[in-house]
């Protein structure tokens, strides 16, 4: 007997609505097929039970958590919860707080009552373009600089006799100052009648500068280094083609400071990621920082022939004021030190009286000296690092093969 067509239709239809109302259950059977294997593959000696399947997870979250970078002393923390940088902005203490300024920059100076004309000049040039103005008084006196209109806006740290470079390596950690795009690391004794903070911040930008610092003054400066001088008519220059004291040539050809790729330290104005890289040039120790000027190149995010350069548009006049220690007379250190010596000379000795020019003259030789020192210490410090790092290999050299 012939099946009904009406029953193999009624049949068929029934296959069909089956075969589609399961496919989801399929779907679901098949993901955990799949899931069940990957836990088997993954520790096939792993019982498939839920201590199993759990032992499983725990191990496998463990190894996706190994490869996260997390500060020293955070371990015990969740990530989310680490707060790795700060910054220098004064928070109120109720009500909302003020919104925070974009493209924020930094100045920074180590000054002195005695110099407080100059300082008060060169910060009213910065205070009205987004920055925020960092004193260090090393000469412990912060009461007699609040009668200027910026002084309670600005932060005061004090600290008798400290240079610069002590107070940038203690209170400019990259992690603090990461918010402001530019540093500027200033002497107090500059002059900035031609320089306009708004063009200067346009030109480092427009020529790629991570490092720079504004021309000096030649007719009215103590230059010491031939590469920070003037250049009229120019907007940047960044080498020069002349014979150095010494007989040394700087030419085209030039790849090394001081000839191409430096600035002195008295002006330096430094990128994010510049400073984030000098920062740890600076030695602990070695308060007067100098020989760094030499290895900023290192830290200038590329070719430092092009990376650093001197800002001639925004000139300055360096008044070379030996403070630390020092006169207050317009004379370069060794002047100051020859000229009072001479003074000094040509008095009765038997007066029995040590006269204040003396005094000044001893403590500016004694800095001089330390200076000096400081410099011998970086110059062997520097060696031995190269020497000792089997993995560094010097960008401005040609590349040495290395065991790393």
């Amino acid at each position: 007997m012939k099946p009904s067509k009406f029953v193999t239709s009624v049949g068929s239809k029934r296959r069909r609505s089956f075969s589609i109302k399961s496919l989801p259950t399929l779907a679901l059977l098949c993901a955990t097929v799949f899931i069940g294997s990957a836990f088997v593959v993954t520790d096939h000696g792993e019982s498939f039970s839920p201590q199993g399947i759990l032992n499983i997870f725990l191990r496998t979250r463990s190894k996706n958590c190994e490869g996260q970078c997390k500060p020293i002393g955070t371990e015990g923390l969740p990530k989310g919860i680490i707060s790795s940088t700060s910054d220098l902005e004064m928070r109120p203490l109720w009500g909302t707080p003020v919104k925070k300024k974009s493209n924020l920059n930094l100045l920074a100076m180590a000054v002195g009552l005695k110099q407080k004309e100059s300082v008060d000049k060169i910060v009213r040039k910065f205070v009205g373009y987004n920055f925020v103005v960092m004193l260090f008084h090393y000469d412990g006196n912060m009461d007699d600089w609040k009668d200027l209109g910026w002084s309670t806006r600005a932060l005061h740290i004090v600290a008798t006799h400290q240079t610069k470079w002590w107070f940038a390596k203690r209170f400019l950690h990259p992690d603090i100052v990461s918010q402001y795009s530019y540093i500027f690391l200033w002497d107090e004794d500059l002059g900035v009648e031609n320089f306009s903070v708004q063009r200067y911040l346009y030109v480092i930008k427009k020529e790629g500068l991570e490092i720079s610092q504004p021309a000096l003054d030649p007719d009215k400066s103590e230059v010491h280094h031939k590469l920070t001088a003037r250049q009229k008519g120019a907007l940047v220059h960044r080498r020069i083609n002349k014979v150095l004291p010494g007989g040394r040539k700087c030419d085209e050809n030039s790849t090394e400071p001081p000839c191409t790729g430096w600035v002195e330290m008295m002006a330096p104005v430094f990128s994010r990621a510049a400073w984030r890289c000098a920062w740890y040039i600076i030695q602990n120790d070695l308060v007067h920082a100098w020989g760094v000027d030499f290895q900023l190149g290192y830290c200038a995010q590329g070719d430092r022939t092009r990376k650093i350069g001197i800002v001639d548009s925004d000139y300055v006049i360096h008044y070379g004021l030996p403070t630390l220690g020092g006169t207050s007379q317009n004379k370069t250190d060794t002047e100051a030190s020859t000229q009072a010596a001479e003074k000094t000379s040509s008095l009765d000795s038997s007066q029995g009286e040590t006269s204040t020019s003396e005094t000044t003259t001893d403590a500016r030789n004694s800095v001089r000296k330390q200076s000096l020192t400081d410099l011998e210490r970086f110059k062997n410090r520097w060696k031995k690092a190269v020497k000792d790092d089997d993995c560094w290999i010097d960008p401005f050299q040609r590349p040495m093969k290395k065991n790393c």
